[in-house]
């Protein structure tokens, strides 16, 4: 395995730990930092998506006091139940549209002006959501949120299939605005993010698997490490962050990048890949 090649593995993979679970876009991240790498090719494209699974173990491994508790009473705790239930409700949508327009999705909008406009847009609504949330929560703790509350942040986790919307930006200012806490949306978020990233890695996996061979089991593997190590210190540090502090700095970060990226493109400073 090429070294050079292996260095861009594990140069994604801390991209994909870093900005997974932050309001700013992971899938975004990985287009820009695969186009300015060279490393954009349909393989890329695969080891993208399924070193998200380096991400969710560490979310796993945080929540897993939660994980294991619900586990153990749900065959008899209606608070486990409805909690589970409520994470399969939540998960549900992703499923069915991604099904129904991700290769869609795929083909047409993973480029960097999409993602650059869809940061800029994104920061703007983060905001605005921030302004409004104030005063309106109606939910403390993900133990209080009702099936209608889940449906309704899966729904908005559907947004994040576009590029640079970023999927716990999505589930955490949805839930903000639909009268989540702060808290009660970023560890539902979390929640949410195991069978939506686990199975997207998977079915991912399985539909390229043409693509793959053994020989490319030490890219992967590095990709997955480093994900799951940059993962586990940036949600440890986002729970301390969210306990006295507000989404406003990502705001104002996804439209100075996206600015940036816009900027750089038009004025032939970097040749960002439409791919």
């Amino acid at each position: 395995m090429d070294t050079l090649l292996l260095i861009k593995a594990a140069i994604m993979g801390v991209v994909e730990g870093l900005t997974e679970f932050l309001p700013i876009s992971s899938t975004g991240h990985l287009i820009l930092a695969g186009s300015l790498l060279g490393f954009d090719d349909a393989k890329a494209k695969v080891f993208d998506i399924a070193i998200q699974t380096g991400a969710i173990f560490a979310v796993i491994l945080v929540y897993w006091q939660k994980i294991r508790s619900t586990l153990v009473a749900l065959p008899s705790s209606r608070q486990a139940q409805r909690f589970a239930l409520n994470v399969l409700i939540g998960f549900l949508p992703a499923v069915v549209l991604g099904l129904l327009f991700g290769k869609y999705i795929k083909a047409h909008l993973f480029t960097p002006t999409v993602v650059a406009t869809t940061f800029i847009l994104g920061g703007f609504i983060i905001l605005w959501a921030e302004k409004r949330q104030m005063g309106h929560v109606r939910v403390q703790s993900v133990d209080e949120m009702t099936p209608l509350d889940a449906l309704k942040v899966g729904l908005v986790q559907c947004l994040a299939m576009v590029p640079g919307t970023s999927r716990s930006g999505s589930t955490i200012i949805g839930g903000m605005l639909m009268g989540l806490s702060r808290q009660a949306a970023t560890d539902f978020s979390f929640f949410l993010a195991i069978p939506t990233l686990i199975g997207a890695g998977v079915y991912s996996l399985y539909k390229e698997r043409a693509l793959l061979s053994m020989a490319d089991i030490p890219l992967f593997s590095v990709g997955l490490i480093f994900s799951f190590i940059s993962a586990w210190l940036c949600v440890r540090w986002l729970l301390r962050y969210i306990a006295s502090n507000s989404f406003v700095p990502f705001a104002w970060y996804r439209i100075v990048f996206g600015i940036i990226v816009l900027v750089t493109a038009a004025t032939g400073v970097v040749t960002w890949a439409e791919s």
